[in-house]
């Protein structure tokens, strides 16, 4: 996700083209603020949603999370698991796609999105899933690009409707309690793709 915006129809070619590259698209460390948010939680089970090549999902299982994660990416599953060799954890990863993949009814204690930029027409349906899949009380932790990303190079899906704001994430995420919810700007270091200032959406919302 770099200036160079990603297109609508862009799918499970394009993200298989990107992460069967040798280096790590985002790099191996976790996302700040994912970081910042599960440092301060007993581990538990987490959920990764469009886990990439893994460095979210891979970092929780290194300070004891039980990690479930998924992708549209054979490429992306095949690094994450590399990835989690050489730290020497595991994590349950499987190649699939969000409007059809399938997690028992509270299963989680988190589920972490971190750039996972759906269309708004999908979100509804992603969340529902997200609310019956964590158990009462699990956090859903997100970090996003709002349309003020718009204007920096630094990644992002380049279209207004998979941009997030504050206000629209209240909106579709009503049946959760919000902890926290912040645009912000902030530098990136991720990787190849993700540098450079960026226009955030943080949040963390429970399920009620």
């Amino acid at each position: 996700m770099t200036n160079n915006s990603i297109p609508q129809q862009a799918g499970k070619e394009l993200w298989e083209t990107r992460y069967s590259a040798p280096a790590f698209a985002f790099g191996k460390e976790p996302n700040a603020f994912f970081k910042s948010v599960i440092d301060s939680m007993t581990p538990g089970r987490i959920l990764v949603p469009a886990a990439g090549e893994g460095r979210d999902a891979v970092y929780a299982a290194t300070i004891g999370w039980d990690v479930s994660a998924f992708d549209l990416s054979d490429a992306g599953l095949e690094k994450a698991n590399a990835l989690a060799a050489e730290k020497n954890v595991q994590i349950a990863y499987q190649v699939a796609d969000a409007t059809t993949v399938q997690y028992d009814a509270g299963s989680f204690d988190m589920v972490a999105c971190v750039f996972f930029h759906l269309p708004s027409a999908m979100r509804p349906a992603f969340y529902a899933n997200v609310k019956k899949w964590l158990k009462p009380g699990g956090v859903l932790v997100i970090e996003a690009f709002t349309p003020g990303q718009l204007q920096h190079t630094s990644g992002g899906p380049g279209e207004l409707d998979r941009l997030l704001t504050a206000a629209a994430l209240q909106e579709e995420l009503q049946e959760f309690q919000f902890r926290f919810i912040e645009e912000r700007e902030t530098m990136l270091n991720e990787g190849l793709y993700h540098v450079g200032m960026a226009s955030v959406v943080d949040c963390i919302a429970a399920n009620a």
